[in-house]
């Protein structure tokens, strides 16, 4: 006889009312405008700062345009740290809706984390953001408005892979490898 396994559904845990919430996925249509993913290995003391600063821009946005929506995703990829503790208690201070954690059981590496950050992402537009701060989120806009030209020259509907600005993904792009994950 075969036994097949079959895989779970990732879910998201809610900290506040430990109900689980389920994850969204690279082939479902875009929720909101955008995905901040943050990789974090080891990063308990400088997390703070980056979360800090990334929110306190996102929501200011979000007050001076209804239409702007956003999450963070924080992707703990295997630390052994309080790395996890601090994510969640960014959870629970910002909601599950604004704020998510995914647990890597191990280390996988940066570009792994992104990925599997930006797979559960539901951003139309999708950024990386390292937890050590060293990019500052007030840059965003200029990235978008160049995001924004560079497609219009194009005539639209273009492949942000053919946009020379590196930081964004798109869903479509990440779809392929969806499927092959």
């Amino acid at each position: 006889t075969h036994r097949f396994h079959v895989e779970a559904p990732p879910v998201f845990e809610d900290p506040n009312s430990f109900n689980s919430v389920t994850s969204p996925d690279i082939r479902n249509p875009a929720e909101i405008y955008i995905s901040l993913i943050i990789p974090a290995y080891n990063e308990e003391h400088r997390l703070p700062g980056a979360l800090d600063e990334a929110l306190n821009y996102l929501q200011q946005r979000a007050a001076d345009d209804k239409s702007f929506t956003y999450e963070v995703l924080i992707v703990d990829d295997g630390s052994s740290d309080g790395t996890k503790r601090v994510a969640f208690d960014y959870v629970k201070r910002y909601t599950v809706e604004k704020v998510r954690v995914v647990l890597l059981g191990r280390n996988h590496g940066k570009g792994e984390a992104i990925r599997k950050g930006m797979l559960h992402s539901r951003g139309e537009l999708l950024l990386m953001l390292d937890a050590d701060g060293a990019t500052k989120i007030d840059d965003l806009e200029k990235l978008e408005n160049q995001i924004h030209v560079v497609s219009a020259k194009k005539g639209g509907g273009t492949r942000i892979s053919d946009v020379e600005i590196s930081v964004f993904g798109s869903r479509a792009h990440l779809e392929e490898k969806a499927l092959a994950t």
